[in-house]
């Protein structure tokens, strides 16, 4: 997606955001848009908290003068704003291309509301195209891969497992010092039954399906911005 168009679909998740909400702040270049945003405003006078859902975000915000706060110290929000790697009819997400599907899922569970922004190329009919990340606990790796290889397989899926590699020829680790496996599963059928299967096997902390989170979401295409809800 063009800056323009994040740009676009970054006012335009403004008009969600009311004077005094508690919000969860997303991860990536679309919810950066969004905060880029979101800090203008609040240099004019909007009054909100946010919890950022990375490091990164974390950062932006700070240098834009958002003021932040922890689910610790504010454990209920409002709503989420926040990007996906691929959204299908139901609303259901693959996230984590990025890295921060951890802390942005804890987020999104903890808001009244998720509002998703993206442009229209993450609309699929079925998700699976892009691959599944699962965050990991380092201890035991192999043994925590085969056991996610046989919970697909139960849940009629199966792919290559790869683990993802930072810049350094070293694998990627997350803000909260885990791993990350790509799954090369293709087509998944039955997101909410491969989630359930996923989060089941030790050594998985979490994984980049987000099912039954999203409350709507809005998507910018060729044709301007337009808001998509669940069929």
């Amino acid at each position: 997606m063009s800056n323009d168009l994040k740009a676009k679909v970054g006012k335009a998740a403004l008009e969600y955001v009311r004077d005094g909400m508690k919000l969860g702040i997303g991860t990536g270049s679309t919810a950066e848009a969004f905060v880029r945003e979101l800090g203008a405003e609040v240099s004019n006078g909007l009054n909100i908290i946010g919890v950022p859902t990375s490091i990164r975000t974390a950062e932006l915000c700070k240098s834009l003068n958002i003021p932040l706060t922890t689910l610790d110290e504010t454990p209920h929000l409002d709503l989420t704003i926040d990007g996906a790697d691929e959204i299908d009819p139901d609303l259901n997400l693959i996230k984590g291309g990025g890295g921060a599907l951890l802390r942005e899922k804890i987020v999104a569970a903890a808001s009244d509301e998720m509002l998703v922004i993206a442009d229209e190329s993450k609309l699929v009919a079925t998700l699976g195209a892009f691959d599944l990340p699962i965050e990991v606990n380092r201890f035991g790796l192999a043994a925590t891969m085969s056991a996610i290889e046989k919970a697909a397989a139960h849940c009629g899926v199966s792919g290559a497992l790869t683990v993802r590699q930072g810049s350094q020829q070293e694998p990627y680790e997350t803000d909260g010092g885990h791993l990350i496996v790509d799954a090369s599963f293709g087509r998944i059928a039955d997101p909410n039954a491969l989630a359930v299967a996923l989060v089941a096997v030790p050594g998985v902390v979490e994984h980049g399906l987000f099912t039954g989170l999203a409350s709507s979401a809005i998507v910018a295409g060729s044709d301007g911005i337009r808001i998509v809800t669940a069929k």
